[in-house]
């Protein structure tokens, strides 16, 4: 039996997510539950898990593709079933629904039927038996005009691999010589390089090109032979911009002596350019980042809060040498117990004790209904830079923990924010948020709220810095904060207080105790 495997909304209100990797190959055998592919939704990588026991028939969808929800992302063929029926795995309920889509069985009779076939099944029937070939060489047979059941497999178990079929075309086994269309590229979609060539990284379309580049057509439909199309896809050119030399059928028609010649003309003009680049003048190069995933979200959520909570930052700075010699004494005890302690417990313990008696900071504005909530838990996010974006993993209950076990949980979740393990519950629920930029250098900043709360504390760097000490210059710890406050609803003095009772208590943080 072939059963079908959906993308399941792997988070509330998620339409789509971006296949990362695959962890299972076409032909493997896998168990119920056993992680299949790791996605990426706007928030955080999950992992899909495999619905049945069973072997991996066909993966759908390549790495960096974005799936939407309830697309099939997977099939596979369930053991110990005979049945030629294929059911769907839903992706809202653990429910079944079978279809009556038989697995085709006569043999293959012309180069069309065969890529059409390819194109539904990883495994094509032929008259001497079952032909394994991953999508991508699927896809490369079709290009190259090649008969993928005429190829002899080298990969896993006989697999095709797209070398396979690369040995095929070049060794004349292709299924035809005619010239075939090349269709127009359609616009840049998600994992696209939107602009810039694959290969060769030099930017493409209408206004990218420099006196120095090759002169390019722009076609939408051009013909040539499968032997000129491998030419320039090994050469990074698209046909659609090579000049045709002549007409066929009332179509452009590129030889491969034209194909040659633009990709020519295009070395050229890159060796220009990074010429040109080695004596300081800019380059014409570029490179397009899908702007998606993580990314695309912590933007969203950021243009929101600033055009939405009109911002005000309060700096200031505080002697801090006591909390380091605190923390210096109380970090070897921590390290016994297994625990790494840093200063933001201490931190979050502070702002704690001085939200208690300034609640509005620890509220969200309901616009809808005009109403402001004072919130009596307090939940502190902590943005973690990872190599994907800004996360802000959140410690619950922060007033209900000792310094050790706040140390601990939240070394545990901004560990599993930098390995995009984290869950987007744990990403949820923030009263309060602190943004430790000093970290990487630098004094002050303006933070921008994490709508829907209210203020967003930043942190300098902590370093020794001249300070007057009973009219003398000393070397002391200092720590510069910088608030950032939603003005709707916190007044400048307010937060003045608010800020100078958090820096009371890191000044002393024996006040802490009494927390």
């Amino acid at each position: 039996m072939v059963r079908e495997f959906k993308l399941p909304d792997v988070g509330e209100g998620v339409a789509e997510g971006e296949l990362v990797s695959w962890l299972v190959e076409e032909g493997d055998a896998v168990s119920e539950d056993q992680p299949v592919a790791e996605v990426e939704t706007d928030k955080a990588i999950v992992e899909v898990p495999s619905p049945v026991n069973g072997t991996v028939r066909e993966l759908r969808a390549e790495e960096g593709d974005v799936v939407p929800v309830g697309d099939v992302l997977i099939t596979f063929d369930v053991e110990g079933e005979e049945s030629e029926e294929t059911t769907t795995e839903s992706a809202e309920s653990e429910e079944t629904t079978e279809s009556q889509e038989e697995v085709a069985e006569e043999p293959a009779v012309s180069e069309e039927g065969e890529a059409q076939r390819a194109s539904e099944s990883e495994e094509t029937e032929t008259t001497e038996g079952r032909v394994f070939a991953a999508p991508s060489a699927r896809r490369l047979a079709r290009e190259l005009g090649v008969d993928i059941a005429a190829v002899e497999g080298t990969g896993p178990s006989g697999r095709v691999t797209e070398q396979d079929v690369r040995n095929a075309a070049e060794g004349g086994e292709s299924g035809s010589t005619e010239p075939e269309t090349v269709e127009a590229p359609a616009e840049p979609e998600a994992g696209d390089t939107g602009g810039v060539d694959a290969e060769s990284g030099a930017p493409s379309g209408a206004g990218a090109s420099t006196p120095a580049q090759p002169e390019s057509a722009d076609r939408e439909r051009t013909l040539a032979a499968p032997a000129t199309r491998r030419i320039a896809e090994e050469q990074g050119v698209n046909l659609n911009a090579v000049p045709a030399t002549e007409e066929r059928d009332g179509e452009a028609f590129v030889t491969p002596e034209a194909v040659m010649e633009y990709a020519e003309a295009q070395q050229q003009a890159q060796q220009a350019d990074a010429a040109a680049v080695a004596t300081g003048e800019t380059g014409p190069q570029e490179e397009r980042v899908p702007y998606r995933g993580i990314r695309k979200t912590i933007g969203q959520q950021m243009e929101h809060s600033k055009y939405t909570a009109p911002h005000v930052t309060h700096h200031d700075t505080i002697d801090v040498t006591e909390l380091v010699d605190t923390r210096a004494e109380l970090k070897e005890v921590a390290e016994e117990r297994g625990i790494h302690l840093t200063y933001m417990p201490f931190v979050m313990k502070a702002i704690v004790a001085a939200l208690k008696d300034f609640p509005y900071l620890n509220s969200a504005l309901d616009e809808e209904n005009d109403e402001i909530v004072l919130k009596n838990y307090y939940n502190i996010g902590v943005a973690v830079g990872t190599d994907h974006g800004l996360m802000v993993p959140v410690v619950e209950g922060v007033d209900q923990k000792d310094m050790l076990q706040i140390a601990s949980d939240m070394n545990e979740l901004v560990q599993k924010a930098r390995d995009r393990t984290i869950s987007r519950e744990e990403m949820q629920g923030g009263t309060f948020t602190i943004t430790n930029f000093g970290a990487i250098g630098g004094e002050y900043a303006t933070p921008i709220i994490n709508h829907p709360e209210v203020a967003i504390l930043g942190l300098g760097e902590l370093k020794q810095r001249p300070t007057v000490v009973d009219g003398e210059v000393e070397a002391r710890y200092t720590l510069p904060i910088s608030l950032s406050i939603d003005h709707r609803i916190i007044d400048g003095a307010v937060a003045a207080e608010f800020a100078n009772q958090v820096l009371e208590y890191l000044n002393n943080p024996n006040l802490l105790l009494l927390e």
